[in-house]
C-alpha cells in the first residue's frame, strides 16, 4: 500500500521543511507530491533544493489557486490511497495512519479529519473566530442539503483511494475545492451504499497574520459549490 501525499504551496517559506520532515518521518510507504503555486517568498527556491526519492515536484506556471494545485496533484497521484496536505503547520501528518485505518474497513469510502471531533477528543474547543464561525455554518448546510452527519467538511485532511479522487471530475480552483471533494464524496458514497468516516484530528490553528490565506470572500463561493454539486443539473450548478 502506497500513499500518495499532495502539498500544494504559496509562500510558505517558514514551515515548508519543518512539514515536509514531518511528512517523511509517518512510517508508511508514501509519495510526497509537493505543487508550488509560484511562490515569491523564496519557497520554491526551498523545494528546489530538496531531493529525495519519494519526492516529486510540480511548478505552476503562473498562480492557478490552490485549488487547481490540488488538482494537479491529485492528476498526478500513483499511490493507492491519496491525501491532501497543507504546507503550514495546522495539521499532523502523524493523524495519516488514523485515517487510513479508517478507510480500510468494507463499507468506508473516504475519511475526512475532522478539527472539531479531535478538539473535544482532547477536552477542548475551536478557537471562536470569524473563520470557524463561517465553517461552522457551511458545516450545517452541508448537513441538511447532503443528509451526511460529517462535522468539519472544510477539514485540509481529506483521504480516500486514489481511483476515488481521480473519479470525481473535480473542477473547482479556489478553496471551495474543498467542498466540492467533501459533496462529491457523500455522493458517491450513498450510491455505492458505503459512508464517510469522520475521523479526529491533532489542529494547531494559525491567524492571518501568520500567513493563513483564507478570506471572508472564499465563504461565499463556498456556499455556490456546496449547492452546485449537490444539484448539478440546476441552474447554478451548470456550468
Amino acid at each position: 500500500m502506497k500513499l500518495s501525499v499532495i502539498m500544494p504551496v504559496y509562500n510558505e517559506r517558514e514551515t515548508i521543511e519543518e512539514i515536509v520532515d514531518q511528512v517523511r518521518a509517518v512510517p508508511v510507504d508514501k509519495e510526497l507530491i509537493i505543487v508550488d503555486n509560484c511562490s515569491t517568498d523564496g519557497t520554491r527556491e526551498l523545494i528546489g533544493e530538496m531531493s529525495f526519492p519519494e519526492l516529486r515536484i510540480i511548478l505552476q506556471e503562473r498562480n492557478r489557486m490552490k485549488g487547481n494545485s490540488v488538482k494537479k496533484g491529485i492528476a498526478a497521484a500513483q499511490g493507492e490511497y491519496t491525501i491532501i496536505q497543507d504546507a503550514d503547520l495546522e495539521y499532523d501528518p502523524r493523524d495519516y495512519e488514523r485515517l487510513l485505518d479508517a478507510v480500510a474497513a468494507d463499507y468506508v469510502l473516504a475519511a475526512l479529519g475532522s478539527r472539531v471531533l479531535g478538539m473535544a477528543e482532547r477536552g477542548q474547543s475551536m478557537p471562536m473566530s470569524s473563520f470557524t464561525l463561517g465553517r461552522d455554518l457551511l458545516n450545517d448546510y452541508f448537513r441538511v442539503l447532503y443528509d451526511a452527519p460529517l462535522t468539519d467538511i472544510a477539514t485540509c485532511y481529506k483521504l480516500a483511494p486514489t481511483e476515488v479522487f481521480q473519479s470525481l471530475g473535480l473542477k473547482s480552483n479556489g478553496f471551495d475545492l474543498d467542498f466540492e471533494i467533501s459533496g462529491k464524496f457523500a455522493l458517491a458514497a450513498r450510491a455505492r451504499g458505503m459512508t464517510v468516516a469522520d475521523v479526529p484530528i491533532r489542529y494547531y490553528p494559525r491567524t492571518t497574520e501568520q500567513g493563513k490565506k483564507i478570506r471572508w470572500t472564499d465563504g461565499v463561493t463556498s456556499l455556490v459549490a456546496i449547492t452546485r454539486y449537490r444539484f448539478p443539473d440546476s441552474p447554478v450548478g451548470s456550468d
